[in-house]
């Protein structure tokens, strides 16, 4: 039985981020999850309310976030980060579906992105096969 799913994608990063959508899909297709709904956000901040939306639909079984946290001259990616990756947490256990954390960083330099990108949107599509 296919269990449909949702992404949620930050646009900061948009040409990466389409890329890591290709693979997620190609997962997704192979662990036999549908993909019915991709959602862009500007950035990490917006990531939670997203996939509040989508874990509150009765039609998804599950969503994952694709996204890229860069290191900044400041604290800002790490706080975001944290903030953003906790509240992806506890939204996995008011809604009781699970979530996949398909983002690279914080504190990602340029360097480290783009070996990163597929792995991490693979990974994340995969949790969700297993989680469901």
């Amino acid at each position: 039985m296919t269990a449909p799913i949702g992404f949620v994608c930050g646009s900061f990063h948009k040409k990466e981020i389409e890329r890591m959508l290709v693979w997620a899909k190609q997962e997704a297709e192979q662990h036999d999850l549908e993909v019915v709904e991709v959602i862009w956000v500007p950035g990490a901040m917006e990531v939670p309310l997203a996939i509040d939306r989508l874990l509150g639909r009765e039609d998804i079984a599950a969503a994952a976030c694709l996204g890229i946290i860069e290191r900044g001259q400041t604290q800002h990616g790490l706080a975001m980060g944290q903030a953003v990756i906790k509240s992806i947490i506890e939204l996995q256990l008011v809604h009781e579906k699970p979530v996949g954390l398909g983002i690279i960083g914080p504190g990602a330099e340029p360097e480290h992105i783009e070996p990163r990108l597929e792995p991490h949107a693979r990974a994340a599509v995969a949790a969700l096969a297993s989680m469901l």
